[in-house]
């Protein structure tokens, strides 16, 4: 990160939902950066922040070998904020108690404010209550010296505590999730008045900064960009192509796992529209055979992602070599590729390599995007130009309908699942509920059931249609279609595609820390 703007340090003690405190901060114009608390002095040094927010995360404070925040902080003159474990380590390393089987907090309470403070600004009155998510199990039960509460609720006293003095605040609470409603407020009265960033952080700006970055990285370099069919790895070619033109090449993978028509709009958007050097490669018998027989999702995305660099390695070769490999990888991925504490925040993002490339290959990795969010590469491809119907479509994993077909995975298989993949969101556009949803595919079960279709007896697969709602894709619930709608649905798919005798929709909801349905 070499840009000049205000910047906010996260240090990550293993929350399941620490991405949406970076993601609260940048909405408002606060470039922000997660690293994991063992890496936090160093990120201090080399980022020098304005002001550090300390997340949540499992452990206990009151065993010895619980994380804790660099000591030096404190002494850094830098406001801090810290949330739940966040708090109760401020507190510890500060001289205060943090104290363990106490009555347990775990969902809504209300916290009522005692006193004025510039993080209530504008948003919560002393004397009134105001909703908030609490997750925690101790909690602290002596301040440091210097500090004051300044809100409680019924079974944490210290709900809200600071040190005005030196900017040092704490919130038992989670202000980051969407349940704390005016959560967002307080952590924005933190960044902008009480650290004092400018909010300058646009997207205009992170385009024109990282073409500068992708100039001086690739020099008169060549550079192969893998496009996958979705949004990220087309946003970050169309990024880099402006940077440097010809000196990129993108190669597009059709591997047999896409959605209907979708080779044929990456082919078309890329040749015909930009005009970007594009290899088409006609993979699909080289990874649906490497597939035969295999029905462990990890073992499929991993299979997947190791064939992709094959693939791309042989196509540079063939293009007269590439110094670059250029990847649409994201800070969620980076974040969630690496877990931080040993603790829930696993590996998640399997299919992306980063970690860097094999040694075998000589290439370089070029990763445009792995500062951004999902939506704000959505904000850049509108910026450069790309169709919205293309930016605003719906996420599609790397390893396509490969985790979409539970089970081993034949041509037969992801046929009927293309079909009524197709079918269920062409009815969700019919009915304008396209952009209302933040994500809607049908699932191939790898079950059968006897079904009778007119006069005869059929015994075919059952087809799943899941669709979910979610601001930040950390969280989601399903979309309440109305039984109409379903029920045309299951009707065209079943009249329509063979191979499919029963439909039934997904009602499960995705709670904090889980990862996609699959």
């Amino acid at each position: 990160m070499t840009q000049t703007h205000d910047k906010i340090l996260i240090v990550d003690f293993g929350s399941q939902v620490t991405q949406l405190i970076a993601r609260r901060v940048r909405e408002d114009g606060v470039y922000s950066e997660v690293v994991p608390f063992q890496k936090a002095a160093e990120a201090i040094r080399t980022m020098k922040p304005k002001g550090v927010i300390l997340s949540g995360g499992p452990e206990s404070v009151t065993t010895d070998a619980s994380p804790r925040a660099p000591q030096d902080l404190f002494e850094t003159g830098l406001p801090v904020f810290g949330i739940c474990y966040g708090q109760q380590t401020m507190a510890a390393q500060l001289g205060g108690q943090v104290e363990s089987g106490h009555h347990s907090e775990f969902g809504r309470a209300d916290v009522k404010v005692l006193s004025e403070s510039p993080l209530f600004q504008g948003v919560w009155q002393v004397g009134k209550s105001y909703p908030v998510w609490m997750s925690h199990g101790d909690r602290v039960t002596k301040l440091p010296e210097g500090f004051e509460v300044l809100a409680a609720s019924e079974n944490a006293p210290f709900a809200v505590v600071a040190n005005e003095q030196h900017k040092f605040y704490g919130v038992q609470f989670h202000p980051e999730v969407v349940h704390t409603p005016q959560g967002a407020q307080l952590i924005r009265n933190f960044v902008r008045d009480i650290a004092g960033c400018k909010g300058d952080w646009t997207m205009k700006a992170f385009r024109e900064e990282a073409i500068e970055r992708i100039r001086a990285q690739v020099g008169t370099g060549r550079v192969i960009c893998g496009l996958s069919g979705g949004v990220d790895s087309a946003v970050a070619a169309v990024l880099i192509h402006e940077a440097i033109g010809d000196q990129l090449t993108c190669v597009f993978v059709d591997h047999g796992l896409l959605r209907a028509s979708e080779a044929e709009q990456v082919v078309t958007l890329f040749r015909d529209h930009y005009n970007i050097p594009l290899v088409h490669v006609q993979a699909q018998d080289l990874f649906i055979g490497a597939l035969e027989g295999v029905s462990d999702p990890e073992v499929k995305r991993k299979t997947i992602g190791k064939l992709f660099i094959d693939v791309f390695d042989e196509e540079a070769k063939k293009i007269g070599g590439a110094d670059f490999l250029a990847q649409g990888t994201l800070y969620p991925d980076v974040i969630e590729s690496v877990s931080f504490t040993g603790g829930p925040s696993v590996t998640i993002k399997s299919h992306h390599n980063v970690g860097g490339l094999p040694e075998r290959m000589k290439m370089k990795l070029v990763e445009p995007l792995r500062e951004l969010f999902k939506d704000e590469v959505r904000v850049l491809g509108r910026e450069l130009g790309l169709p919205d119907a293309f930016v605003g479509r719906h996420p599609f994993p790397g390893p396509g309908l490969a985790i979409r077909v539970p089970g081993e995975i034949t041509r037969e298989k992801l046929d009927i699942l293309r079909k009524a993949d197709a079918i269920y969101l062409e009815e969700i556009r019919n009915a304008g509920l396209y952009d209302e949803i933040w994500q809607a595919f049908a699932v191939l079960l790898p079950v059968k059931t006897v079904g009778v279709m007119g006069d005869a007896r059929t015994y075919d697969h059952v087809c799943a249609l899941r669709a979910v709602t979610s601001i930040d894709g950390m969280t989601a619930d399903f979309y309440p279609f109305d039984m109409a709608f379903l029920g045309r649905v299951a009707t065209r798919i079943i009249n329509e595609v063979k191979g499919i005798n029963r439909v039934t929709y997904d009602i499960t909801s995705k709670p904090p820390g889980t990862i996609e349905w699959e």
